[in-house]
């Protein structure tokens, strides 16, 4: 896939607080975990530690918000041009592209989409969903509806996942990450009443905003910048097998199995396994619907 090089983009959606961080802890949950994040889940569920980081230390302090180098995005992220160039670039215009998509799909449904920030940071970062290191991987903050994500887990992702990584792979992970903010804006996220397990909510959220970022995907080529140009300018079967890809790396059959001990244990599932994965991300991918997106109300997960 290409990026259009006269499209315009908007670093206003985009924060980047990298420099700075804060140690602490987080509850884990809202979309995403590294693979050190998830490895220390593991262990604490089965020792009953209850599923927080612990706290990570040698990290200034970077409040929220605080636009440590936004103004170096803006200037250097300005086209399509720059984002075929420059993986921040490329960051941003998934982004506008991601939301420009919900943008659209909300007014056509008569509501309106609330846009939510994405925050660049390094280290660690503080959250009104609590303080979060590197190692808990993107995330969707509910408190705040706000996404954070240290782009370095890009290269965990390929390194460490053996995931075969690219543009789109990376889509794939901020499409998840806001289709927790859909699911925050339309209420869904309360419906979380069961947290693990083979067909908890908590599996149930995770793969609807899976099959949401595939909905996205279908439409990515057609989504136009903030002048009337189509940012994407296609998506080919390579850039889906690579979403796919990632999606099966991050499955918790394939980490447990993996990453985390050579035991699968379905009981401590929260994210749903490989196969369930990209299932529903293809479901979104190859309707283009939202509403096919029915997680919740279906007992065949996959």
């Amino acid at each position: 896939m290409q990026f259009n090089e006269d499209a315009e983009l908007d670093t206003s959606q985009v924060s980047d607080q990298r420099g700075g961080g804060v140690g602490g802890r987080v509850a884990l949950g809202g979309g995403g975990l590294g693979v050190v994040g998830l490895i220390i889940y593991f262990v604490l569920s089965q020792l009953g530690g209850g599923g927080q980081l612990p706290a990570g230390s040698g990290f200034s302090d970077v409040n929220a918000n605080q636009q440590v180098g936004s103004d170096a995005i803006k200037t250097k992220c300005r086209t399509g041009a720059d984002a075929n160039k420059n993986a921040d670039c490329r960051a941003v215009a998934f982004i506008n592209s991601i939301q420009g998509y919900w943008t659209d799909q909300f007014a056509r449904s008569g509501r309106t989409y609330q846009q939510a920030q994405t925050n660049f940071f390094s280290g660690g970062v503080r959250t009104r969903c609590g303080n979060a290191t590197s190692a808990v991987g993107p995330f969707y903050c509910p408190a705040d509806s706000q996404v954070y994500i240290d782009l370095d887990f890009f290269r965990e992702l390929r390194q460490k996942f053996g995931a075969t990584g690219g543009p789109f792979a990376e889509a794939y992970v901020l499409a998840h990450e806001y289709g927790h903010h859909i699911q925050n804006q339309l209420g869904t996220s309360e419906r979380v009443r069961t947290r693990s397990g083979p067909k908890s909510d908590s599996v149930r959220l995770e793969l609807q905003a899976d099959c949401y970022a595939g909905a996205w995907a279908n439409h990515a080529s057609t989504v136009p910048s903030a002048s009337g140009k189509p940012l994407i300018t296609g998506v080919t079967r390579e850039d889906v097998a690579a979403a796919l890809d990632a999606a099966a790396r991050i499955g918790d059959d394939y980490i447990q199995q993996e990453l985390g001990g050579g035991r699968v244990d379905t009981t401590q599932f929260t994210h749903g396994s490989s196969a369930q994965r990209q299932k529903w991300y293809t479901t979104g991918f190859e309707t283009g619907d939202p509403t096919r997106c029915n997680t919740f109300d279906t007992d065949n997960l996959g």
